[in-house]
Formats: C-alpha cells, sequence, structure tokens
C-alpha cells in the first residue's frame, strides 16, 4: 500500500460555516445542522449541541451502532442517524475537514439526496489548507462477501478513487442496474442529485411501524412492486398530504421525476461513497460494490481501515538499493558535519528532495560503542540512532545553505520518542527524515524514523537550530 498526495492537493474545508434546517426521516425531528471549516486533520466530526456538554463523534465505522434504516453512529453519549448523504456531499467535493453541528439526532433528509448539502456548502465556497492530502492507495484486493444478503463488495488497486455498483432486486420494475463512478470529480454531476427509493410495500410497513415520522413523497423514489388498488392509492394521498397518487407506466408512483433511467443504482452508489467515509483516510482503489446496503458497506469501510491501520506505515519505508550512486557518500558528509570518528554515523545518502532526506547508517561489529554496549549481545544504544537520525537531518537543513560548512545545527527539543526493535551488528539503519513545519529562522522541526529493512525500528520528532559558526579570531 502506498500514500500519496492527491494530486498534490492540500486538505480543504469550507470557506465560512453554512447552515440548513429540515426534518429528520425517521426520528420526524426538525433539525437546524450547521456545517463548519475545521482544521487540517480534523477530518468529519459530528456534535449534538442540543444535549449537555455538546459531544461530539467523529465520522468513524468503529461508531456506527445501527445500519438498519441508514446509518447512524453514537460515541460519548451522542447518536447521529442518516449521515450518509451528507458524508457523500463532503467527499464528493473533497473537502476533507468539517464539523457538523445539530440540534437534533438525526441529519435532515431534504430532499433524499446530496444535491441540497452540496449546493449549501458551495454557496459559502471551498478553501486550501497548508497541510498536505495523504491518499492510501491500496495495493492489494481486498474482499468482503456477506452471503446472507448475497452481497459482494471489492477494492481493487487503482490510481484513482473509482465506484461500479449493482443492484438486482428481482423487480420487473427497476429489473438489473448498474452505475460508474470513474472519477470522484464527477460526483457533483453525475451523482449527487440521486434520491434514495424505496419499494410500495416498505413504506406501507413503515407507516404501520411509525417509522418514517418525516417521511414526504418529496425526499424518496417509490417503486410499485404489486398491484395497488385505487383505495389504497387514496389512502397514501391521505397521509402524505398530496391530492392525488397514481402510477405511472414505468411502475413508478407519479410522485417525482426520475431525473437517468439507473437514478436507483446512482444512489446507491452515493450511498457507498457516504459509507467509506467512514473508513477515516482517503483512498485510492476500484470499489465494484454487487447488491450493497448500508450494513455491508460498513463491514467493508471497516475491512479497508483494519488493511490501512496494519499496513499504512509500508508507504512510508524507502527502498535502498545498494547498488545506486549515494547523493551524498562519506567525503561529502564528512566536508558538511563537523562530526568525525568516533562520532560521525551516517555513511550516505541516498534521497533528498525540499521536504525530506534519507541517510544510510551501516551498522558493523566494529562501532567503539559495542565494547560496552553489551558485551555478549551488542545492540546499537537508542541515543545514538536519535544522533544518527540528526545528523541527516543536519545534512538536509545546511543543504539549503551555499556555504554550508560556515554552519552548525544544535538540538533544541527531542520529542515522541519510540524504540520498537534492537538494532544489532549487521544492521543496515535507513533514516528518514520528513519536515514537519517550513523551515523559519534557521528552526528546523522534522519527523525522523529509522528502519531495518521494513520493520521501523526507532521513531521521533526532532527540532534543530541552524546557528553561523563563530569566527575565530
Amino acid at each position: 500500500m502506498q500514500q500519496s498526495t492527491y494530486h498534490s492537493l492540500n486538505q480543504h474545508t469550507l470557506k465560512e460555516p453554512v447552515t440548513l434546517s429540515g426534518v429528520g426521516l425517521h426520528t420526524g425531528y426538525n433539525v437546524t445542522m450547521t456545517i463548519r471549516p475545521a482544521n487540517p486533520g480534523f477530518g468529519f466530526r459530528f456534535q449534538r449541541t442540543d444535549l449537555p456538554e455538546k459531544p461530539m463523534v467523529k465520522a468513524d465505522a468503529d461508531y456506527v451502532v445501527d445500519t438498519s434504516r441508514g446509518t447512524t453512529i453514537e460515541h460519548n453519549g451522542a447518536k447521529i442517524s442518516t449521515i450518509e448523504h451528507l458524508l457523500a456531499a463532503l467527499v464528493g467535493l473533497r473537502i476533507d475537514n468539517a464539523l457538523i453541528e445539530l440540534d437534533a439526532p438525526e441529519v435532515p433528509i431534504l430532499d433524499g439526496s446530496s444535491r441540497l448539502f452540496i449546493e449549501a456548502i458551495e454557496s459559502v465556497g471551498i478553501v486550501e489548507q497548508d497541510a498536505k492530502r495523504v491518499v492510501y492507495t491500496i495495493d492489494t484486493n481486498i474482499h468482503y462477501y456477506d452471503p446472507v444478503k448475497n452481497v459482494d463488495m471489492l477494492a481493487i488497486p487503482s490510481k484513482d478513487y473509482q465506484i461500479t455498483t449493482l443492484i438486482d432486486f428481482n423487480s420487473p420494475i427497476l429489473g438489473t442496474q448498474h452505475a460508474t463512478l470513474k472519477n470522484i470529480s464527477e460526483f457533483i454531476v453525475e451523482i449527487g442529485s440521486c434520491r434514495t427509493f424505496c419499494f410500495l410495500h416498505e413504506v406501507e410497513y413503515l407507516l404501520e411501524n411509525n417509522l418514517i415520522k418525516g417521511g414526504d413523497l418529496s425526499n424518496a423514489i417509490v417503486v410499485v412492486d404489486k398491484p395497488v388498488t385505487q383505495e389504497e392509492l387514496n389512502h397514501l394521498a391521505k397521509v402524505f398530504n398530496k391530492p392525488s397518487i397514481e402510477v405511472k407506466q414505468e411502475g413508478i408512483l407519479n410522485n417525482l421525476q426520475m431525473q437517468f433511467p439507473n437514478e436507483p443504482a446512482r444512489h446507491k452508489l452515493l450511498d457507498v461513497v457516504g459509507d467509506l467515509a467512514l473508513v477515516g483516510y482517503p483512498i485510492n482503489a476500484h470499489i465494484i460494490a454487487s447488491r450493497p446496503g448500508h450494513a455491508t458497506n460498513v463491514e467493508f469501510a471497516k475491512k479497508i481501515k483494519q488493511y490501512i491501520r496494519k499496513n499504512k506505515h509500508q508507504g512510508d519505508i524507502p527502498h535502498y538499493d545498494p547498488t545506486q550512486p549515494a547523493i551524498c557518500d562519506i567525503i561529502q558528509i564528512e566536508k558538511l558535519l563537523p562530526h568525525k570518528y568516533p562520532f560521525l554515523l551516517v555513511d550516505k545518502i541516498i534521497e533528498m528532495s525540499d521536504k525530506h532526506v534519507v541517510g544510510i547508517k551501516n551498522v558493523t561489529f566494529n562501532e567503539h560503542f559495542f565494547q560496552g554496549h553489551f558485551p555478549g549481545n551488542p545492540v546499537m544504544p537508542g541515543v545514538l540512532q536519535i544522533e544518527a537520525m540528526a545528523q541527516v537531518g543536519g545534512i538536509f537543513a545546511l543543504n539549503s545553505y551555499l556555504d554550508p560548512e560556515n554552519y552548525d545545527t544544535y538540538f533544541l527539543k527531542i520529542d515522541k520518542v519510540k524504540f520498537k526493535q534492537k538494532v544489532s551488528p549487521g544492521d543496515t539503519l535507513i533514516l528518514k527524515l520528513e519536515l514537519i513545519s517550513p523551515v523559519r529562522r534557521g528552526i528546523c522541526e522534522m519527523r525522523g524514523t529509522a528502519y531495518v529493512g521494513n520493520k521501523l525500528v526507532t521513531e521521533a520528532e526532532l527540532v534543530a537550530q541552524i546557528v553561523r559558526k563563530e569566527k575565530k579570531q
């Protein structure tokens, strides 16, 4: 699995807050919802402003508690239902960070699609943030199958985020339909306005059990899947406060006009986009979903999330090919750094950009420190691993100066240090330093990782100061 920036773009959020009001489809509550800008790395979080202490819930598959009639999350005593259409709108607009405040337990259903959410956000604008958008590229097939529901979901490697959905309800009205999203940039035009749908027998059941308290014929396409009498149509018209209701030739109630012949399949695709936002990480993969539903979408999201958690550090591991020439060899390093034997702990630099550097330290039994650490069981001291890291970072920091020999680097802070594996004679230490923030006033803040092969052995955050050497009198 690789991680990369999405078309070299930064993260995005709303330019300013936007408020929508509507009714919750299942609860029937009137709800006012405000979508607010959020800092880089915040992700999507919901906040119940009507509850004491205003608890917050992250949009995360681990917090899903119900998928029976939409996707519901709950945490810290706060529950929010029917989140999928809003999340799909945020993903479709390529927004990364937003705080969603609600004064009720359900996102308003509006017209049953993502369209009104999209229009509201576009009305206030979207702003680019000063942080890279990291997208995880799936590099192996991830498969999920539910034999009970006969749902099949597959993520295959792709350079973009693509989705294909197939639906088959054994309905002569809908038939077999499929929909495809070749790139997320097509979402707004091709998918965002496609509304939810249900069958007439489902509407009748939900009405009888008082389960769609906010239901209205303006927010769902109703498929008539059985013979229906005029008396039943009159009853529905009365329930939904309509002058009259009739069945069109295509087997659809006359409440709405179909926007696309395959609008139901496109809406299922919309639901997949919204539910897979619960992975918590933007991904590049081609998702193929046969007969998807909220429950299986969420289980699939959990499986993808588990894979990313397990493998996301793999994309950070630099590749070391000892046959390739060094960018900076030991002769050049010795001229750059003030360190000399026995304290020069970098053998060569193999990668360098304006934001990262990779260095190599070959660990041999002849190292001076193995005489006392530990005889009979030689282990490279952790503090010297950090020192090697710092020296690689020092080369990186000095690389931007035309006269680096006139400067030194000094530690200001070492933080978040973790030693995960021991380093022994014969190991080749691969040291990677990445800028956390731009160098300002000689202060260089870097994140360091050290690997032996593909195993992470040490990590730390280092802050150093670049100081001009005092001229000797």
